[in-house]
């Protein structure tokens, strides 16, 4: 699916290196994103569907000084949402900083594109940060201090295959230029990193699915990226840290593309 080859037939150059999201903070590229907020010295409450799945990061975060929560939460789910920013604000205090990183990957063509498909990427990515946001935001207008970051990725440049994927991430993209506008007066940035090809477990299952080694479908991506490596889960997260510093209090509105260099 997703308009790669199946194992077995003719080569063809691999899909270009566009970007994967992570499934919440217990996969994919935000665990080392907590880790570097925590180091920060932010207090972190990490959310995933499966809050077992979080245990990890939390440990790593806690075993280290800093004080960090798991949280299992649907964010496309407006009453769990709630009450995980509920469960945040007691055990953490109010949330000022939001990173909106949940996502899934249904990927087909669009003639195989079921509406569950399209449907579940919507509602997890595009809802999510909506329900999110509206939640954190009392507590950041409250606090006149606020950072929301949204993950998106160059596959909302186009993908084949991803019409669903590249389609919300394009979304977030003007969701988060909507949000600088209604919020900067009150104290509050919001900000997205669109991130390239990066080693994660989704990646990984991306090279099975199309019959290369991840090894091989590294060094092909890599091939076509201008600095000739691979993105690191670490690449995000530092783009991440930029947004939700102190120091960045007059960038807003922004899409920063974490890809190794330009795209077309």
């Amino acid at each position: 699916p997703g308009g790669f080859p199946r194992p077995g037939t003719p080569p063809r150059p691999p899909p270009r290196p566009r970007g994967r999201g992570g499934r919440g903070g217990g996969g994919g590229a935000p665990p080392p994103t907590a880790v570097r907020l925590a180091a920060e010295g932010r207090a972190v409450a990490v959310l995933d569907l499966d809050e077992a799945a979080c245990g990890e990061t939390v440990k790593k975060i806690t075993e280290a000084g800093g004080r960090a929560v798991a949280i299992g939460c649907d964010v496309s789910d407006s009453a769990q949402v709630d009450a995980a920013v509920a469960r945040v604000v007691a055990e953490l205090g109010a949330p000022t900083i939001l990173v909106n990183n949940a996502g899934v990957l249904r990927d087909n063509l669009l003639f195989k594109m079921s509406e569950s498909d399209w449907d579940t990427v919507m509602n997890v990515h595009l809802k999510g940060a909506f329900l999110m946001a509206r939640a954190c935001q009392k507590h950041m207008v409250d606090a006149g201090f606020g950072r929301i970051v949204s993950l998106s990725s160059s596959s909302a440049l186009g993908n084949r295959g991803q019409l669903n994927y590249s389609a919300v991430k394009a979304g977030l993209q003007g969701f988060t230029k909507t949000l600088a506008k209604e919020l900067g007066k009150f104290g509050v940035t919001a900000n997205a990193v669109a991130p390239g090809f990066i080693v994660t477990d989704m990646t990984a299952a991306t090279a099975e699915r199309i019959g290369m080694s991840f090894e091989d479908f590294q060094t092909a991506m890599a091939g076509q990226i201008p600095v000739q490596r691979v993105g690191r889960p670490d690449d995000v997260a530092n783009a991440i840290a930029f947004f939700t510093g102190d120091g960045a209090g007059f960038v807003s509105g922004q899409v920063m593309y974490v890809a190794g260099g330009p795209l077309n």
